[in-house]
């Protein structure tokens, strides 16, 4: 990748998008073994095991924030303002990921604070790029 911008921006859609496949993968197994219909699912999976639960939560976790993380990454991109996002871009791209699998892996006190601070990381980045876009 050119930039590290860009490189976050598309680790992210490709987190976004593995997440997906992982749930439908486990969605299409579910309805090969005849366990769950295929017109049985319900979008945040709440018909299913909380692991399959945590994982719909997660990905739309992830849709959430690319419009706005991703929208920031974009703007710097085309406005030629790298500069502005490149050096926090895989901080920020680390912190959706460890969200992500906290999530999966957890619903427990410690990781629920530790999503939490994954995410507080995103927005504080968030709310400097946008800072620095819009008055820098």
């Amino acid at each position: 990748m050119s930039s590290p911008t860009l490189a976050a921006l598309a680790g992210f859609v490709a987190w976004t998008l593995a997440l997906l496949v992982l749930m439908e993968v486990l969605r299409a197994r579910l309805v090969l073994r005849k366990e769950v219909p295929a017109n049985g699912f319900r979008p945040d999976n709440a018909n299913l095991s909380p692991f399959m639960q945590r994982l719909a939560r997660a990905h739309a976790n992830c849709l959430e924030g690319l419009p706005v993380f991703g929208g920031l990454m974009v703007v710097a991109l085309l406005a030629q303002r790298g500069a502005v996002t490149d050096p926090l871009a895989p901080v920020l791209l680390g912190a959706r990921i460890v969200q992500s699998v906290v999530h999966l892996a957890s619903l427990s006190v410690l990781a629920v604070n530790v999503r939490f601070a994954a995410f507080a990381v995103q927005m504080a980045i968030g709310v400097w790029w946008c800072v620095r876009l819009l008055l820098g």
